[in-house]
């Protein structure tokens, strides 16, 4: 069944797996919904700053950025009840994790785009 999928983290540069994850999500059939508030647009879907900022409920965030910025993040996507979050390789942190903990969570540590069944690399 297709999911409402924020990638928090895509850009235009297609060699970033942030834009690699949005095309893949997209490619499975999955409404995509890129999260960069430095990108007004990200592969001609709109993009939103902040995943609070999305008017329509997120089934699934996959996360892109740095650690430091991730655990910022996460009481936003706790607001807004987002109920799997993924944390693809080099997002992670003992401390990310722990306040995804600490804050009840869905976490799965692994990479989103193998998981849907598609090759990063092949993107």
């Amino acid at each position: 069944m297709p999911k409402t999928v924020a990638v928090v983290g895509a850009s235009n540069d297609r060699r970033k797996f942030g834009n690699r994850a949005l095309r893949a999500f997209e490619a499975e059939g999955h409404r995509v919904i890129p999260i960069n508030p430095h990108e007004a647009a990200v592969e001609g879907h709109r993009a939103y700053a902040s995943v609070l900022d999305v008017p329509d409920s997120i089934d699934m965030a996959t996360i892109y950025v740095q650690p430091e910025v991730g655990v910022r993040l996460l009481p936003e996507f706790a607001r807004k009840g987002i109920l799997e979050i993924w944390i693809n390789p080099g997002a992670e942190s003992a401390v990310l994790l722990a306040e995804a903990s600490r804050l009840k969570l869905n976490v799965i540590t692994a990479c989103s785009i193998v998981a849907i069944g598609r090759n990063p690399n092949a993107l």
